[in-house]
């Protein structure tokens, strides 16, 4: 777990230390910003062993990927609390840190980015969700 105030968020965790956080903070909370397309082709966590489930709130907006201008009203719907453990996955790390700057600015105090997202960065053979990130850590997830 790297914590950085000079990030403009809590800090980067890995998703091995994000499921251990869901599974030990009861405020804890994964909200994958990944687009629905994503969701259904490619999986999301599976949360049931912790007793909780994954929130899905896009932080861009497919096919124009303009970002979300629902976003913050979407994670309050969810019934996120400015004090809860707010862990932001995507799929390599990009979107989900993007989106834990702007939930610390509007004063959520624990934004996390999950390192390497839902399927981390390319293999060799070009190919996503064997070198790091979720499903390569071996955590549970489902696909659409």
């Amino acid at each position: 777990m790297t914590t950085l105030s000079s990030l403009g968020y809590a800090g980067e965790i890995t998703p091995a230390e994000a499921w251990d956080r869901l599974a030990s903070d009861p405020s804890a909370k994964i909200i994958d910003v990944r687009t629905q397309a994503e969701w259904s082709f490619v999986g999301v966590p599976d949360l049931a062993p912790v007793g909780k489930q994954v929130l899905l709130v896009s932080w861009q907006v497919f096919p124009t990927m303009a970002r979300n201008d629902a976003f913050a009203a979407q994670v309050e719907a969810h019934g996120v609390k400015k004090d809860d453990t707010v862990l932001l996955l995507c799929r390599s790390g990009v979107r989900s840190r993007a989106a834990a700057e702007f939930l610390t600015q509007l004063g959520y105090t624990a934004a996390w980015n999950i390192t390497d997202g839902f399927e981390g960065p390319h293999d060799p053979a070009k190919h996503r969700g064997a070198v790091a990130g979720w499903k390569a850590s071996a955590l549970p997830w489902v696909q659409g």
